[in-house]
């Protein structure tokens, strides 16, 4: 080939070169070849302070306050006093992000009130339609009666997207359990949360952000039935009939390893909940509220890249760490809003407050595992795991949450 011949093929070439860079990906591109760790939006919102609507990490170190945890890999996380609202340290609070079962608090905080928990209802084979694919299920069964009691035991230990759709069901339809829900989080100031499913199922458009999850988890925690169901480890939930016999019972355990200490994740000193969730576009994320010494810490992880095993719940955990060595020695770089409508006054299952304090939380000892009735934490005594039961625990207070 001739010199000429050689340098017009090289110029041609070259003048393609633009074009190819600039088309499409083949149709053989998948999803895992997508970029992994996106950044977050230039621009987020700013409910309980400017800090919180900046990406990155948040945090205001005073004298004697532990550096964060390096092994943070979270694409959105937050640490805030349950009690005060201060925001301990955040980092890309208002992201807005995939839930997935963490949106069953939302779900659970709004539908709560509504359905006496002795109600029995026989499940209808509708109500079990449309449940998603793949969905995490207690064993909700069409023609067969269960009390609203049991199918909460489910939404909150198994995750269970059947007894979701049939509490929705009771409620009037997913049509109207969804708008129920968004009106709540418009309520609660959870303005990061669009919900389309009930049981945080992915769906296009259905987001939350770690800090609107810490909200939701707040404002359930007010309420006596959620801290009971959100922090029961084990319980009985009833099985299939069987013709001329007596319908036996199954034990269900809760899915959130820092409640139950499994899968290779010990048991947090102080964990009373809240909720786990994991989806395809979600990744894992959690929720969780715990005590240390009269100190009550939210938590939120979301989406960890990290590939340590379990890593939501180790992050989780490492954060709550901080936060208890860290109070009172940073400086908040927010808060929790309280509610559009919060007025001071006694919410669901609380304690009356003394000589215009705060109520106090109570916890007793147990050895025996919960299955319900009973609010359950699990703390390490004497280097002993036991599981704590009783009475009210924990965020038991009257808005707004602050001490005086």
């Amino acid at each position: 080939m001739s010199a000429l011949k050689k340098t017009a093929l090289t110029v041609a070439a070259a003048s393609l070169l633009p074009v190819l860079v600039a088309a499409p990906a083949s149709a053989e591109t998948t999803d895992d070849k997508a970029p992994k760790n996106p950044n977050p939006p230039a621009s987020m919102s700013t409910v309980g302070g400017a800090a919180l609507g900046k990406a990155g990490t948040q945090v205001s170190l005073g004298p004697g306050a532990p550096v964060l945890p390096k092994a943070l890999s979270g694409r959105s996380w937050i640490v805030a006093d349950a009690e005060s609202g201060a925001v301990l340290a955040a980092h890309n609070a208002h992201w807005r992000l995939p839930p997935a079962s963490t949106l069953k608090m939302l779900f659970a905080d709004t539908l709560l009130p509504k359905l006496p928990k002795t109600e029995v209802h026989k499940v209808a084979q509708r109500e079990l339609a449309n449940v998603g694919e793949g969905s995490s299920l207690v064993g909700v069964k069409e023609d067969h009666t269960y009390s609203v009691h049991d199918l909460w035991l489910g939404v909150f230990l198994r995750s269970g997207n059947d007894a979701v759709h049939v509490l929705s069901g009771m409620n009037g339809g997913v049509r109207k359990t969804v708008q129920d829900m968004q009106a709540h989080a418009d309520e609660l100031q959870a303005l990061d949360t669009h919900v389309v499913s009930p049981d945080g199922y992915d769906a296009n458009g259905q987001v939350s952000s770690a800090y609107d999850l810490t909200l939701i988890a707040r404002s359930g925690m007010q309420k006596k039935d959620f801290r009971e169901y959100c922090s029961t480890v084990r319980a009985q939930f009833p099985g299939e009939k069987v013709r001329g016999k007596k319908r036996e019972f199954f034990e269900i355990s809760n899915t959130n390893r820092l409640l139950t200490g499994e899968n290779g994740v010990a048991p947090y000193q102080g964990i009373a909940g809240v909720k786990n969730g994991n989806t395809t576009h979600a990744g894992a994320t959690f929720t969780g509220v715990a005590e240390r010494n009269g100190k009550v810490l939210l938590v939120t992880v979301m989406n960890p890249a990290s590939q340590e095993g379990q890593a939501v719940y180790k992050e989780a955990g490492r954060l709550l760490d901080w936060g208890f060595a860290a109070a009172g020695k940073v400086k908040p770089v927010g808060e929790l809003v309280p509610p559009k409508s919060a007025t001071i006054g006694d919410s669901n299952g609380a304690e009356p407050a003394k000589n215009g304090a705060p109520a106090k939380a109570k916890t007793v000892a147990s050895a025996k595992d919960s299955s319900g009735g009973v609010g359950t934490a699990l703390a390490v005594v004497g280097g002993v795991l036991v599981v704590l039961a009783g009475a009210v625990f924990l965020v038991n207070r009257r808005w707004p949450l602050r001490r005086r």
